[in-house]
């Protein structure tokens, strides 16, 4: 019997210390290449990040990896959206219809040592301060270096698992052409936080995703487990609008928090010093053809399909490429036939999540506070309960299932069409014609698989 070739993963983020947990548990040699220090011993240096949500999705992969349990002590719920209306209380907008239907915020860097721990224990060899610099696919080699250290080792196939700025991903570029692409948002981030309250406790409601709509921007807030809440402010670039070009410093910031996000000012009281001490984030989408070469190098995660964070995706759609190539890795004859069937397999979903996550923007920024969407909502709910298994609510379908990104996207599109013309017109769910609506879902939508 001819022996595995060994897997050699660059990055040891989250994907990539997931995927090494999965292939180490079924017997494979793993090693991964890590260009920061060990965050166990020098601390987490991931930079700054919007808080993460974990879904069904990601949970599914945790529970393959016999780490879900190490994750959800650090775990904070979140039932759904507290939308804070310019004018008016907070309403909750609840994710599911009750507390079994819920996702959780979780820390990237605590999140980032379980699963670290997690690859170790499974037999995974981990090598901190090791930047990948080149590789030489002909000769099966690769350079790393760190710490003053220089080294060319040998590889038998190489998983690129370095986020976005894939490292890996622009060494196969100089090899084939895998038709990358960005589509940069005209919108960016900048991140500010809510501190404990008296005695340690949260200061607003801690089991929800808080949302501050209004329109071409918006401001979020995710709870976190040490009683704090990462707050994000989404705004475009330029603009005479609010943007960060005419925002420009931690006065100015202030007088629109004033005057948009009142409720907000008194919980931030760093507001003006971290508005001018964080930079200013950037929001992209990547594209690629292709994630590999042969049976040389694979990407997935942030390395294949870069997102904008408005779905609370980006993590469970990479924790579902880990299950899915170590699946096909273990099906399939041969690296080649595991990587092209992983691709036509992921390629697909990773294109749908891409295009929901942008169209949850606007949803988020602009719809959350409507009437119209209010009553939808209430619609697609109790639709939910008259066509169990038939009419499943888009975001249920997202983040409590795992049915494809590409069928939730198909079905979510006719849903939204059976929606609108259900409520044309109405003020309230009193006047709905529902024989109308309910011959409606029967003819558009065909039951969902059972699970």
């Amino acid at each position: 019997m001819n022996e595995r070739p060994r897997i050699t993963i660059i990055g040891a983020g989250l994907a990539g210390t997931l995927l090494a947990t999965l292939l180490a548990q079924r017997g494979w040699k793993v090693e991964v290449f890590e260009r920061r220090g060990d965050p166990r011993v020098f601390g987490y240096a991931g930079g700054r990040s919007i808080n993460l949500a974990l879904t069904e999705r990601g949970l599914h992969a945790l529970r393959q990896a016999d780490a879900d349990l190490g994750v959800m002590r650090q775990a904070v719920m979140m039932r759904g959206r507290m939308v804070h209306p310019l004018d008016g209380e907070p309403e909750l907008q609840r994710y599911g219809r009750d507390d079994s239907e819920v996702i959780w915020s979780i820390n990237r860097g605590e999140l980032n040592i379980v699963l670290i721990e997690a690859a170790e224990a499974a037999g995974a060899a981990l090598h901190f301060d090791r930047r990948l610099e080149s590789v030489d696919f002909d000769a099966g080699t690769f350079l790393v270096k760190g710490e003053g250290h220089e080294e060319s080792r040998r590889f038998d196939t190489l998983v690129g698992a370095d986020g976005a700025g894939s490292t890996l991903r622009a060494q196969m570029m100089r090899r084939l052409d895998l038709g990358e692409r960005t589509e940069w948002l005209d919108h960016g981030y900048k991140e500010l936080e809510i501190p404990p309250g008296p005695g340690g406790s949260f200061r607003i409601e801690p089991n929800a995703l808080h949302i501050w709509p209004r329109g071409h921007y918006m401001c979020i807030a995710l709870p976190n487990d040490e009683r704090t809440f990462t707050v994000t402010l989404f705004m475009p670039h330029e603009g005479p609008h609010p943007s960060f070009a005419t925002v420009a410093d931690g006065e100015t910031a202030l007088a629109l928090f004033r005057e948009q996000f009142a409720d907000a000012v008194p919980l931030i009281p760093l507001l003006e010093e971290d508005y001018e001490r964080n930079p200013v984030g950037t929001l992209g989408t990547l594209y690629l053809d292709r994630w590999h070469i042969g049976d040389r190098a694979v990407l997935l995660g942030d390395a294949a399909h870069a997102m904008v964070p408005f779905h609370g995706q980006g993590m469970n759609c990479a924790f579902e490429d880990c299950v899915a190539l170590a699946d096909r890795l273990e099906a399939e004859d041969g690296l080649e036939a595991a990587f092209a069937a992983f691709e036509a397999e992921r390629m697909p979903n990773a294109a749908a999540i891409q295009h929901m996550a942008l169209e949850n923007y606007i949803e988020m920024r602009d719809r959350v506070d409507d009437g119209d969407y209010r009553l939808q909502r209430v619609l697609e709910l109790l639709l939910q309960e008259r066509h169990p298994g038939r009419f499943v609510p888009h975001y249920a379908m997202v983040s409590f299932m795992r049915i494809p990104y590409a069928v939730a996207l198909a079905r979510s599109e006719v849903q939204r069409g059976i929606l609108v013309r259900a409520t044309e017109g109405l003020d309230s769910l009193d006047e709905v014609d529902w024989a109308r609506v309910d011959a409606d879902v029967l003819a558009r939508l065909e039951p969902l698989p059972a699970p």
